[in-house]
């Protein structure tokens, strides 16, 4: 059956833009998992700000924990419900299901205090910092 949309591949044109040739479906198993959970991350005094792409998921099949400074975001689904599939009339695909997950370094979080929101594919966490003990006074009592 013809159809009016087709995917380019020129293999010349490939060649001379790297980033098409690796982004191309061939290499999709070998992107990293980080083309898929684009994040941001702000830091200010008092904590840290994450904002974690996740479109897609339920927020009952995300999974955070923060253990020994490393912050891990896991996002799993099972399947991807689409009426085309079963038909047969699908055309082209390109979203995936199964696993993903990343893992971030922040240091000296208080763990008990961090907070997550998630509301229109995007996973949002607000992760306080410990607040330092003042050294000022360094001097020790003898009892």
């Amino acid at each position: 059956m013809a159809n009016d949309l087709t995917r380019r591949n020129n293999f010349l044109d490939n060649m001379m833009n790297m980033r098409n040739l690796m982004n191309d479906d061939f290499f999709s198993d070998f992107t990293p998992v980080e083309d898929h959970m684009k994040t941001d991350i702000e830091e200010n005094d008092k904590q840290y700000q994450v904002k974690i792409d996740m479109p897609g998921f339920d927020k009952k099949d995300i999974h955070i924990s923060y253990t020994n400074n490393i912050l891990t975001i896991t996002g799993h689904r099972d399947t991807i419900d689409d009426e085309s599939d079963k038909n047969g009339h699908i055309l082209h695909s390109e979203r995936r299901y199964g696993q993903m997950s990343r893992q971030y370094r922040l240091p000296d979080v208080e763990r008990k205090n961090i907070t997550a929101h998630y509301e229109d594919g995007v996973l949002s966490l607000a992760l306080p910092k410990k607040q330092a003990e003042s050294d000022d006074d360094t001097r020790i009592e003898i009892d």
